[in-house]
């Protein structure tokens, strides 16, 4: 492991900034959603645990730099105070005088809630000076906010130059989790990748087919594939401006060894909405006036035999419309059986984007894969290969 944890650092009494991800989804002033604020918890508990301050740093919306009441972090506090089970402090300010007195004022085992790093400009164009001033309330960084690391901000970047830096519980696990699936996997090593568009993963497509043994595509992505292959595809969502891209992602493969798995069976309806009248055809014979919106049973059945001989599993992406019953049926049936051979110690799987998580709790598999990033766009470009900015600066 190429950075520092929670493990490597003298906690007691030191002040560490610990930048998380509290990005929630709020209804009516209420959270609607807390499972980001409970993935925080481990490192907020060791740090108390080891006699350490800890003091938050996050991000809310898009203030773009400016004061916006609406996205304060202020109407989170009794939420997190009662997730940490500890007393949780707010200040108006992330940086300056009101956060050194705040951190002044603050009792053994309380926790300071700073307001949300983005009121500030500096925040996002990763100012020296607004790191310099969040480095003065703090002894250790600590960065939890994975989801956050492909940003180079003040907060999840520039930080990370100031102070000792350490890499947090959700952050660790995240890391450890993608290098066993992407760096250093056991192989087979497999990759569903499905979605609406090529254009939006042709990085990811472009970086998996030099370093997973298959790769099967799926969703709306297929159609482009299929359609540069010379299929008809008739009403479906398809990036026809893009059969040539397809065409060279299948080239590129077959100097890698990569094998790709298409649909070779299709289900088809003419409406998209749920319960829809549908029918399956060869992945071939799509009617001119129907669109395609899920793989069929000789699909779900060639998956099926790839994943039983696989040692490594990644996925991004359903298979099909799977929001829309009974076009969930190939990404419910490859779900269960990933989760069937991760739970009997024959597979590591590891997934991640929202609609992702959304399909595997849907077919309520998710508790049994062996990890979920809940992180989205920074889960993406470490499957594309980039460098994170985040994760590159607790580089030891």
């Amino acid at each position: 492991m190429g950075w520092n944890t929670l493990d490597d650092m003298e906690l007691a009494g030191k002040k560490v900034l610990l930048r998380v991800d509290i990005n929630v989804p709020m209804e009516n002033g209420q959270v609607s959603d807390d499972s980001r604020i409970r993935r925080v918890v481990p490192s907020v508990s060791d740090i108390l645990a080891q006699g350490g301050t800890p003091i938050l740093l996050a991000h809310f919306g898009r203030p773009k730099g400016q004061v916006v009441p609406e996205m304060s972090l202020l109407p989170l506090q009794p939420v997190l105070a009662e997730a940490f089970g500890a007393p949780v402090v707010f200040c108006a300010d992330c940086r300056g005088p009101a956060a050194q007195a705040a951190i002044a004022a603050l009792q053994p085992g309380q926790i300071l809630l700073l307001e949300n790093t983005r009121f500030h400009s500096g925040e996002e164009s990763n100012d020296p000076a607004l790191a310099a001033e969040m480095a003065q309330l703090g002894d250790i960084y600590c960065n939890d906010a994975f989801s956050a690391a492909h940003r180079a901000h003040a907060s999840t970047e520039g930080l990370a130059h100031l102070l000792p830096a350490c890499a947090g519980r959700l952050m660790q696990a995240e890391l450890s989790a993608l290098e066993r699936a992407l760096a250093q996997p056991k192989r087979p090593l497999v990759a569903v990748v499905g979605g609406a568009k090529v254009s939006s993963k042709l990085d990811l497509l472009g970086n998996l087919v030099e370093k997973v043994d298959h790769l099967v595509i799926g969703g709306g992505m297929a159609n482009t594939f299929l359609a540069a292959q010379g299929h008809a595809v008739g009403k479906s969502l398809c990036e026809h401006e893009l059969t040539d891209t397809a065409l060279a992602i299948m080239a590129k493969a077959k100097t890698t060894g990569c094998q790709i798995l298409l649909p070779s069976d299709i289900v088809v309806a003419r409406e998209f909405k749920a319960g829809a009248d549908n029918e399956t055809v060869a992945a071939d014979a799509c009617p001119a006036d129907a669109m395609i919106l899920d793989a069929g049973p000789a699909t779900v059945a060639a998956m099926a035999a790839i994943l039983a001989t696989a040692k490594t599993l990644i996925w991004n992406g359903p298979m099909g419309a799977f929001e829309l019953p009974p076009f969930d049926g190939a990404t419910t049936a490859a779900a269960q059986q990933a989760a069937a051979l991760t739970k009997s110690g024959d597979l590591i799987s590891v997934a991640g984007g929202g609609d992702t998580v959304a399909a595997l709790n849907q077919a309520n598999v998710a508790a049994d894969f062996s990890y979920i990033s809940t992180a989205g766009g920074a889960f993406l470009e470490w499957m594309e290969g980039k460098t994170l900015p985040g994760v590159a600066a607790l580089s030891r």
